[in-house]
């Protein structure tokens, strides 16, 4: 994880919203055309994802007295997506947040959407935990969303592992940043969208042809300000790591 580098994080000019449009960060000349995505998934991508069926046996299930496996689980995406409410929402503990009030000095840079009544930013980290049962507990780490703070993630991401990328259907291009970071590390991601309103801007399907991404990576539709819905894409992401770390034993 020493040698990931930071995500590419395309520099937005200043300019109010249009500033941060896939036309101004990518060059593309808008009214052009439907959302074109990234190139493609990597070369070499590993078979498509498949949850896995069996039951099995938990060894410590008798040991209570043993404490539980720590596992380090990311929550990322790009800016204003749902992250900090994410973590909030399955928490077992009151969760840690870097959260600064936004003043009009981030105006046409930090990009929020229009749908969004968000006033406060995260300039840090994000760090909420969940005990799954007696011998796994997740410790969850939000990364910032902004570009100037995309320096952090190698930190962050250090001992994760898995994430879960959490996108906006109206605001693909926010996450692609993302999404490439997590190739390039090689670190078993899942993409959950957030359903803003109880819908999404886009099908599924349409969403994993627009991101590029192979049949290995999950992708999820989920609510971040429901607990049991984000409980339900973070077994997803420990499954999708669980599945990794099996294979990798296995090789």
């Amino acid at each position: 994880m020493d040698s990931v580098r930071s995500p590419e994080w395309p520099v937005a000019p200043l300019g109010g919203v249009a500033a941060n449009s896939a036309a101004a960060r990518y060059g593309m000349s808008p009214g052009t055309g439907p959302i074109v995505g990234r190139a493609g998934p990597p070369p070499g991508a590993p078979p498509p994802y498949r949850p896995s069926s069996g039951t099995g046996s938990n060894p410590s299930a008798g040991k209570p007295s043993a404490p539980p496996i720590p596992v380090k689980i990311l929550v990322a995406g790009g800016f204003g997506v749902g992250k900090t409410t994410t973590v909030g929402a399955i928490s077992e503990i009151a969760p840690l947040t870097t959260e600064a009030e936004m003043t009009s000095a981030g105006i046409g840079v930090d990009d929020p959407g229009a749908r969004s009544t968000k006033t406060t930013t995260t300039v840090a980290m994000d760090f909420g935990c969940v005990t799954i049962d007696r011998s796994l507990k997740l410790y969850l780490f939000g990364t910032p969303g902004q570009t100037r703070f995309g320096f952090m993630w190698d930190d962050l991401a250090r001992g994760a592992l898995g994430a879960l990328v959490v996108v906006d259907s109206a605001r693909l291009d926010d996450c692609y940043p993302a999404i490439d970071f997590f190739e390039r590390a090689g670190l078993p991601f899942v993409v959950g969208v957030n359903a803003f309103d109880g819908r999404l801007a886009l099908e599924l399907g349409e969403i994993r042809w627009a991101l590029a991404i192979g049949d290995h990576v999950p992708l999820v539709q989920f609510d971040a300000r429901d607990r049991l819905s984000v409980r339900d894409a973070l077994l997803v992401v420990l499954d999708r790591a669980l599945d990794r770390a099996t294979r990798d034993r296995r090789a």
